[in-house]
């Protein structure tokens, strides 16, 4: 027998994205389930609700009904506590939740409402690739550069840089905190705009294969104490890029560092949605994206990937694609036992704690 299959319009501000495409409807109806799209769900990712219905879908006309009606909720944010409330008993729900930084009373709710919930972002393959979150933290680190770039004009409050620089003129000296999938699209994308980068990190391994890919394009250092404190005084654009999977993020950049940039200079935190690497980020939002402290402006958005919401959903759901289709159709044991990825994901289960949240 088929699964009722719930996909709801996501409420959180600015975020384009949904939970499934059209063309994953029509593969999960013809399988025998009932897709339940709330209206406008796909509007952000431009899937009109013609498309679902083509596609097979019911469209659902309450907000609350697409949670009540659903044996399996697929969606990009974790429910609010409002979502949560209206959600039937036993209910399974893929989505991104960010353990580390999620509240415990909305644990608490889970709890009590004895959900199975996979987390996208703690999926793990053996190899140690979150394949869910790459495609998403490749989408963020491209998106980098044209943030800086915008955001170094003097109509947007920069110091009037252009990122490559032109003849007699040198270019702009970005630093990346971090070497993982942002930092490294993030170096590609910022080389490509002819800028000056320094890549930063703990592990001497992933500087290495930095190097490897970008040879002497790219300066790397050990991100050291002092070399952190060396480079900060300079960096025209400072991007954190930092990522611990299932951990808050480490502050690495204090307060007193900030101080020793230059006026004008950019700090992008796009660690910001695991709690940030820089002692004076706070979130933002696309509608409100910065704000300025000593002289520094801060670009702390949380979600950034959510602004290019189709580019970003295609991006992820072909990633989430093989984990959603294993549940659906063989049950969660069986796709626990097919895909071990998985269940590094499978936070709760009939409202068990499966993961140490402070790990």
């Amino acid at each position: 027998m088929g699964l009722v299959i719930g996909i709801p319009r996501e409420q959180l501000p600015y975020e384009y994205r949904v939970g499934m495409t059209p063309a994953g409807v029509s593969i999960l109806t013809a399988q025998g389930h009932q897709c339940y799209v709330e209206t406008g769900a796909g509007e952000g990712s431009g899937f009109p609700d013609a498309e679902y219905e083509r596609a097979g879908a019911r469209i659902t006309y309450n907000h609350d009904e697409t949670f009540r009606r659903a044996d399996l909720l697929l969606k990009v944010q974790r429910p609010s506590l409002e979502e949560i409330a209206v959600m039937k008993e036993g209910q399974t729900l893929l989505c991104m939740v960010m353990v580390a930084v999620m509240h415990e009373r909305m644990l608490q709710a889970m709890q009590e409402k004895r959900l199975t919930v996979i987390a996208y972002e703690m999926i793990r393959e053996d190899d140690g690739r979150h394949p869910v979150m790459q495609p998403l933290s490749e989408i963020g680190g491209r998106m980098a550069a044209q943030i800086a770039a915008y955001y170094l004009q003097n109509n947007s409050g920069g110091k009037g840089i252009l990122l490559g620089g032109i003849t007699g003129v040198p270019p702009a000296d970005v630093v990346i905190l971090g070497a993982g999938v942002v930092g490294t699209y993030a170096t590609e994308a910022f080389l490509g705009q002819g800028a000056r980068v320094i890549v930063l990190d703990h592990s001497l391994r992933a500087l290495q294969r930095l190097q490897d890919r970008f040879h002497s394009a790219v300066t790397t250092m050990i991100s050291y104490d002092f070399n952190l404190r060396r480079v900060v005084r300079f960096a025209d654009v400072l991007l954190g890029a930092v990522h611990v999977p299932g951990q808050r993020t480490p502050v690495l950049i204090t307060e007193d560092m900030v101080r020793t940039m230059r006026p004008g200079s950019l700090i992008i935190d796009m660690s910001i949605d695991q709690g940030g690497c820089v002692a004076t980020s706070h979130p933002t939002s696309h509608g409100n994206p910065t704000f300025v402290w000593e002289n520094v402006t801060h670009y702390c958005v949380l979600n950034v990937p959510g602004a290019v919401g189709r580019t970003a959903t295609h991006a992820f759901l072909n990633a989430a694609w093989p984990y959603i289709d294993r549940l659906a159709q063989h049950g969660l044991d069986a796709a626990l036992s097919y895909s071990p990825a998985l269940g590094h994901g499978l936070i709760l289960r009939d409202g068990e704690v499966l993961i140490d949240r402070g790990r």
